[in-house]
């Protein structure tokens, strides 16, 4: 009898243990389906799959997707994820997470737990994960695109911060961080340091980039070339915020210079009083010049600037769409004083033509100048082009050829990225400037003639449609 209850005890024991091992949850380690998380305010969805035991489910159960920090350490993690209740219940799952917008650095890792039963997997591979919250180019140096020092001195650049429409500058978001690098050759460059701002002592280009680790960023800057003077005065450049000529209805214009110690503006050769800051501004035309005390030697710049002050305007847009044997009739308005008006067509005078309207006939480019011949002599230029509809093509072209011949002259892209799309379309050059930006895209690009220092100049661009879906790629302007 003893023997007997020995056994009963021993079964007993043996299935209690048996649905204690049963009753456990085991989750398996998660599996990515990324390497690299580079989220942005338009795409931020990563996928997670883990596997699970299905039979020890309880009917209140959640998954929740936790997230380490930087290093890897769950020691406080965050929640980036939970199913409502009960929703999963299949083995393998997919669940999806967003990353925080704090988000930045190179050992992320991911881990699952269970609330009924409670249990948790063990942790993912380590990945980059970075949320690109600015990721357009930014300014620094006033985009002045040169600096000079004294020898045995240094020049500070610093990131522009002027946090408008033109600008998205980045330290509008306290939490990012930079890294600044020095060219190597044209297409390779060197880290220097990391900071909002840094002191250069050694002649050679510069620029600085959001740090945004290993994942890929348009968050960068313009170039800035820095030289040591040997002695004596050396010469810089001066910049107009509102370009040069500048028109004194969009009110006055900043003038602009590199770093320096000390300042002393002058307009016409004569001293101006109190200026003595790295900026200057004025709504009035004239030569203004700048000394620069760098310590120890100094530098000085000057620009002609010049002003329109009459008001002029065309009553067409820039680009213009007619039905084939249609003409355009164009009218210029003006308060300019005894004006003048001479039309062109595709660069090429008019004859007869000096009233304020022209009735075009033609498909081609054209323009109208209007000067004013009394008191502040100036002319403005207004260029209009005339052609059939948005050509409906089916590719985005990688080159251009605007060289008069009427063939490739513009940027033609599909419609879908066109005029009334709200697509955003952005163009730099090869040295990350911004030289055409719009969401209003008339097929219009290059405006007018493009400068060309080099033979077969490359340009870049991006197009962000709408819905946040970009396309990019490159131009090769051909003479």
């Amino acid at each position: 009898m003893k023997n007997f209850l020995r056994i009963k005890i021993a079964v007993f024991v043996l299935f209690c243990f048996s649905q204690i091992v049963n009753a456990q949850m085991i989750i398996g380690k998660p599996s990515l389906g990324f390497t690299q998380a580079c989220a942005s305010p338009s795409f931020n969805t990563y996928y997670v799959t883990f596997t699970f035991s299905e039979a020890e489910l309880g009917v209140s159960n959640q998954f929740i997707l936790e997230l380490s920090d930087e290093t890897g350490s769950f020691s406080n993690p965050t929640t980036v994820f939970s199913s409502t209740t009960g929703s999963v219940t299949a083995s393998p799952a997919t669940l999806s997470f967003e990353l925080p917008d704090t988000a930045s650095g190179e050992a992320y890792k991911i881990r699952v737990k269970s609330t009924d039963p409670i249990a948790l997997s063990g942790n993912s591979n380590g990945f980059p994960a970075y949320y690109k919250i600015q990721d357009s180019p930014f300014s620094i140096n006033n985009l002045i695109e040169t600096g000079v020092y004294c020898s045995g001195g240094s020049y500070l650049l610093t990131i522009d911060n002027p946090g408008d429409d033109m600008n998205d500058s980045p330290l509008q978001y306290p939490a990012l961080t930079f890294n600044w690098y020095k060219e190597t050759s044209p297409t390779t460059s060197v880290f220097v340091a990391s900071g909002n701002s840094l002191s250069v002592d050694e002649p050679g280009t510069y620029f600085a980039e959001t740090n945004y680790g290993t994942c890929t960023s348009n968050s960068f800057s313009n170039r800035v070339t820095i030289s040591q003077a040997t002695s004596g005065t050396v010469t810089t450049e001066i910049t107009s915020s509102l370009g040069n000529p500048f028109c004194p209805s969009d009110g006055a214009t900043v003038l602009s210079v590199g770093a320096g110690n000390g300042f002393q503006w002058f307009k016409d050769g004569a001293e101006i009083s109190g200026a003595t800051t790295q900026t200057y501004e004025t709504n009035v035309s004239g030569i203004y010049s700048v000394n620069i005390d760098l310590g120890g030697c100094s530098a000085s710049a000057s620009i002609d600037l010049r002003n329109i002050d009459f008001m002029s305007e065309v009553d067409v847009p820039e680009i213009n769409y007619v039905e084939e044997g249609e003409s355009l009739v164009v009218t210029v308005t003006t308060d300019a004083i005894n004006p003048e008006f001479e039309w062109f067509y595709n660069e090429n005078t008019i004859s007869g033509e000096i009233t304020n309207s022209y009735e075009a006939t033609q498909a081609g480019n054209y323009s109208v100048v209007v000067s004013q011949t009394t008191g502040c002599l100036a002319s403005v230029e207004h260029i209009f082009s005339v052609s059939e509809q948005f050509p409906n093509v089916n590719n985005i072209p990688n080159f251009i050829s605007p060289n008069g011949d009427s063939k490739n002259e513009k940027w033609i892209i599909p419609q879908e990225y066109v005029s009334g799309t709200n697509t955003e379309i952005t163009i730099f050059d090869y040295r990350g400037n911004i030289v055409f930006k719009t969401d209003n895209y008339q097929n219009n690009w290059p405006e007018s003639t493009l400068d060309f220092k080099d033979v077969n100049p490359v340009y870049y661009y991006i197009i962000t449609t709408q819905d946040q879906k970009t396309k990019k790629g490159s131009i090769t302007v051909i003479k």
